[in-house]
């Protein structure tokens, strides 16, 4: 392993933190899943500072960073949807959502040209409204607060964008597949 290949090396860490994360879910053990939550995104950070202001990047790691950072959210949803804390709707309609853009990038890199993606502002606004809900949930099973009244805006807000940004990558990419053709 040669010393440009640590941000990756971070990346497959916190890829293997996702089940442990969502087995503190399930299992009610939420101060452990609050640390594990919170060190993946500390390791985030970290990879994209390394990557970024040693030019460590990669293609590897521009594919792998988007894949750990959704295997992790998608399992949090699915556990917290699992012990009841999220409606199952709001799980399907992320997972939807993902599929749909991880489908068609799939298909304009096959069958257009070479992907290179970025996330658009909105899918960026998405991401951290689904990371904030998931860790004010964390963090109020832990303290075990009873029920916010911030519960409800933000799974409206992550509804709201997550939609939003679905149609967004629909909406860019076709225009971009009709450009190149």
């Amino acid at each position: 392993m040669q010393v440009r290949d640590i941000p990756n090396a971070i990346t497959v860490g916190r890829i293997l933190l996702v089940p442990p994360t969502a087995w503190a879910l399930v299992s009610h053990q939420y101060p452990l899943a609050l640390i594990l939550f919170v060190v993946a995104g500390v390791s985030d950070a970290l990879d994209g500072f390394l990557a970024k202001q040693y030019d460590w990047g990669s293609r590897l790691g521009a594919i792998l960073d988007p894949l750990a950072d959704k295997a992790l959210l998608i399992s949090c949803y699915a556990a917290l949807t699992w012990t009841g804390l999220l409606p199952l709707w709001l799980l399907a309609l992320v997972v939807l959502r993902d599929v749909v853009i991880v489908a068609g990038a799939v298909v304009y890199h096959l069958r257009i040209a070479r992907l290179d993606a970025r996330p658009t502002w909105i899918s960026k606004i998405n991401t951290l409204l689904q990371i904030l809900l998931v860790l004010l949930i964390i963090v109020q099973q832990a303290a075990q607060w009873g029920q916010p009244a911030w519960v409800q805006p933000l799974v409206f807000a992550v509804t709201v964008s997550t939609i939003w940004s679905g149609i967004d990558y629909v909406i860019t990419w076709s225009r971009r597949a009709r450009q190149v053709q």
